[in-house]
């Protein structure tokens, strides 16, 4: 059975909980790790780089002279490819990237990224973050507290009156991004240094596991 501490502000040890096997203590898949991370990038491309062939690049309607008995090379148009000026070969144009990835992948995935941060000491769980206003002190206070300066920290909390609170006093702090359980995913987990989450938000996650 996996336990974890449950730290108030202070950094004091309130209690200690079971987590779930399913969820933080699966052995680490990088292939797993990379197919997810790789279809988040992919979906979060615009695709809308564009470059102009020579039917686009305005101007060369007319034939730049003659066909024959000129002496020179035969040409349609100043706006072909071989011209300065011209048209781009095969160059890129507006496409969409973004791909589906199986549900189960992406659950496994997840799960294999809260596994690794669990494993490696870089989950931390509060009893609680209230904040009856936004305050970018008390953030700051909060990560000074449980040792967290300087690290990239996602902070997972469930809905409340006072998250809303926090992500506002948060935004202005480098490196610190406040999510639902329902919104983190794969490339959010690994992309940050530490995962702080409350004993509320973790009841939540306690589903990945079914």
């Amino acid at each position: 059975m996996l336990e974890a501490e449950i730290k108030d502000k202070s950094n004091n040890v309130v209690e200690k909980v079971g987590l779930p096997e399913g969820v933080f203590g699966l052995e680490v898949r990088q292939d797993i790790l990379h197919t997810a991370v790789l279809n988040y990038l992919a979906n979060q491309r615009q695709g809308t780089h564009a470059t102009k062939t020579r039917g686009l690049v305005r101007g060369g309607g007319r034939k730049p002279w003659k066909q024959k008995h000129t002496g020179r090379a035969r040409h349609g148009s100043i706006r072909s490819p071989l011209w300065r000026g011209g048209g781009t070969i095969f160059g890129p144009l507006p496409r969409d990237y973004s791909y589906k990835l199986n549900k189960k992948v992406k659950r496994l995935a997840l799960k294999t990224a809260l596994s690794s941060k669990y494993s490696d000491g870089e989950l931390s769980i509060v009893n609680e973050i209230e904040m009856p206003k936004p305050r970018t002190k008390d953030v700051i206070a909060l990560m000074a507290a449980l040792q967290l300066n300087g690290k990239k920290v996602l902070i997972v909390l469930p809905d409340s009156d006072s998250s809303n609170n926090v992500v506002l006093s948060s935004r202005n702090i480098p490196g610190i991004t406040v999510a639902r359980p329902s919104d983190i995913n794969t490339y959010y987990v690994l992309a940050h240094d530490h995962v702080l989450m409350t004993k509320n938000a973790l009841e939540t996650i306690r589903g990945l596991e079914e």
